[in-house]
């Protein structure tokens, strides 16, 4: 698996198509995360593989994403995250590694009536069109695992074009976790 991959899977943004949007700044921690979201979940990845995700805190307002494939459990990463809120959305926050620009990730989620934890991804195509447009500004790079854009707007205009419903199809669902029962 490609290693921003991992990373972004680990805060469960299984990457479609093989792009990256990042950002200069990272997510300030605007406050606790949403009641429900630390613990374990599970899902299966794109290639059918069970996997596992557990949420912890560590420290005030800062989390850690910790994954592993069910058949593997002893090979495990852990990848440290915040979260915040704007507008309607949650939003969490990783670095991502040198090799792909160091700058950090940003992506939403939601907790479901359904005790599912989703994540959304944003489409590196409706970016790169907000960038054409100038509603953001950045520039494209390329990795040996495919293409990206980083967005060089402040987070304030950021989050003005994401949090603006006429942007709502930005976000792609990415992955979809159940919580784990007690005991597993």
């Amino acid at each position: 698996m490609k290693p921003w991959r991992g990373v972004l899977m680990a805060l469960s943004l299984l990457l479609l198509s093989g792009c990256l949007v990042t950002f200069k700044e990272p997510l300030a921690a605007s406050g606790p995360a949403p009641k429900g979201l630390l613990g374990k979940w599970s899902s299966t990845n794109a290639w059918g593989e069970p996997m596992n995700l557990e949420l912890t805190r560590v420290g005030k307002d800062r989390y850690q994403a910790v994954t592993y494939f069910k058949a593997k459990p002893r090979e495990r990463e852990a990848y440290p995250f915040t979260v915040s809120r704007h507008g309607n959305r949650w939003y969490l926050s990783a670095k991502v590694p040198a090799q792909y620009g160091g700058h950090f990730t940003i992506a939403g989620f939601e907790l479901t009536d359904t005790h599912e934890l989703v994540v959304y991804n944003l489409d590196l195509d409706q970016i790169n069109q907000a960038i054409k447009q100038q509603a953001l500004s950045g520039q494209a790079f390329q990795t040996d695992d495919g293409d990206g854009v980083q967005v060089d707007s402040n987070l304030d205009k950021v989050f003005a074009y994401l949090d603006d419903p006429a942007n709502s199809d930005v976000f792609v669902e990415a992955v979809r976790y159940q919580r784990q029962a007690r005991g597993q």
